[in-house]
């Protein structure tokens, strides 16, 4: 007798559909045999199903039984299958009918790639385990059935129990990886220019790299970031809860996470520990800042393989890993923010402190960090140190100097800007646009034009580096409320070039 039973696979933050076929035989010697390219994980479920239907007052057949789960150049991995193949088994022994259009799965973390994959391959049910059920209800149009145990299970099939599928409610906080903002932009004394810039990354999405002398207020910056950053919208939370699901960092029950995240891994980080990888590939710390901030702190002094490693991320916003049992691709649209001394020893250019390093030594420094790696960071911006009597000039004037709120809230006027003017697109802030885009989105005035095409042949900027100023235009174009981009808007991008690494 060969049942059928509709389940799913995890492929990184993706489900594919797997058919659990139950054969049982009446002919040939009693057996257990699994087949499909089932990893040793899914090969131990024979025992705990022949466990679970046994404990269920159901005699398990004492017959020849093959499941096969189709397709097999599908790597399986996990418990997942545990509920479809005893549902299968029981099929055959009680001869009841597999619900049409319902997908069974023995195990779910807070991941609503298989209740959105379900939905999407026109299943009208979802059948999981209790405790997951309301993560799987997140995604609207199709029903969730907790299960208990396979008792109950057995007496739904049966008809001999009705139950009502569940609602989703907002959990217990998750494990987010995000940080409070540490400081609020308000105690950040002096550094108007690096404020103003971080307000304009912040509201286009574009990466930024923070250069000066130590103390002169880099991570401060960094730090104050998560309080001008909008929270996340119903879109991207489900992307950011998926990808914290597959890392193992959201606990049963929790919640979807609805502030950006916020990394700062170590410069001493691998490239796996960066990028991803490993024999069951997961998600590094590029994926894990999806939709929020990636922080490289002492930008220079992270291996240069592990930056190079940057390069398709951050240009693609995605990641592939590739691994002899097949490769999977993790999201990275993630804001770089990076912040670097202008030398080794940190006080070239210091108006008080002399610079104790060679030329070599600076050219040396400098090289860390490749050219095509800079030519990917948007705004490069110097942070100068802050006299003594300025910071006191500040410090007294404290109450008049903008709060972080009040800067959220002009960042989030700007990022409903890019939300609705790329409505019909498949991105979502200034910094993802294309060429295509940019023509299509960003008008420049004839003044604004000019004052591009005489910096572009002045400064020498490669064909990125004159998009780029054009992505950044515009989104300074947005935080002031405006369609066209006029040239006080180019003017103001064009600050932002680099000044202490190489040229643009």
């Amino acid at each position: 007798m060969l049942i059928k039973v509709s389940s799913a696979a995890h492929s990184g933050l993706e489900s594919l559909g797997i058919d659990v076929e139950i054969n049982v035989a009446n002919r040939g010697l009693p057996g257990f045999d699994i087949v499909g390219l089932p990893a040793q994980s899914v090969d131990e479920s024979k025992e705990r199903v022949r466990t679970a239907i046994s404990n269920s007052h159901v005699e398990f057949p004492q017959k020849k039984i093959t499941v096969n789960l189709a397709p097999a150049d599908v790597p399986k991995e996990g418990s997942f299958y545990d509920l479809p193949i005893a549902v299968g088994i029981l099929g055959s022994v009680l001869h009841f009918e597999i619900p049409k259009k319902s997908l069974f799965f023995g195990e779910l973390s807070f991941d609503g790639s298989l209740p959105l994959f379900a939905k999407e391959a026109g299943f009208e049910k979802l059948y999981v385990p209790a405790e997951s059920a309301n993560e799987a209800a997140i995604v609207q149009g199709i029903k969730v059935y907790p299960i208990e145990n396979l008792e109950e299970m057995i007496a739904i099939l049966l008809r001999k129990l009705h139950l009502e599928p569940v609602a989703y409610s907002e959990g217990v906080p998750s494990f987010t990886g995000a940080a409070a903002a540490e400081f609020d932009m308000a105690e950040i004394l002096g550094q108007e220019m690096a404020k103003r810039a971080m307000e304009i990354a912040a509201a286009g999405g574009h990466n930024i790299l923070l250069t000066g002398s130590p103390g002169a207020g880099k991570t401060m910056l960094a730090r104050a970031l998560p309080g001008v950053l909008p929270l996340l919208s119903e879109e991207e939370s489900l992307e950011v809860s998926k990808v914290y699901s597959i890392a193992g960092y959201i606990p049963p029950g929790g919640s979807l996470i609805r502030v950006r995240p916020f990394r700062s891994p170590h410069h001493t980080i691998s490239q796996i520990g960066l990028c991803g990888g490993g024999t069951k590939p997961q998600p590094g710390e590029i994926t894990l800042a999806h939709r929020g901030v990636l922080f490289l702190d002492e930008f220079n002094e992270f291996p240069r393989t592990v930056l190079e490693a940057l390069r398709q991320p951050v240009e693609d916003g995605r990641i592939t890993i590739s691994r002899s049992r097949g490769r999977v691709t993790y999201p990275s649209r993630f804001m770089l923010v990076a912040s670097a001394n202008p030398c080794p020893c940190g006080f070239l250019n210091h108006p008080k402190k002399a610079c104790e390093c060679t030329v070599r030594e600076i050219h040396k420094y400098h090289k860390r960090v490749s050219g095509p790696i800079l030519d990917r960071i948007d705004l490069h911006v110097d942070t100068p140190d802050v006299d003594v009597q300025e910071l006191a000039q500040d410090a007294s004037a404290k109450r008049f100097l903008e709060s972080s709120l009040v800067i959220q809230q002009r960042v989030a006027r700007a990022r409903k800007l890019q939300q609705e003017r790329f409505r019909e697109e498949t991105i979502h802030t200034n910094t993802e646009m294309k060429n295509a885009h940019i023509k299509k989105y960003c008008v420049l005035s004839p003044e604004a034009e000019g004052i591009l095409l005489r910096a572009a042949q002045g400064f020498q900027l490669s064909a990125r580096s004159y998009y780029k100023v054009i992505k950044i235009a515009r989104t300074i174009a947005d935080l002031e409320g405006v369609d066209h981009m006029r040239p006080e808007h180019i003017a103001e991008a064009l600050q932002y070039r680099p000044k202490v690494y190489g040229s643009a």
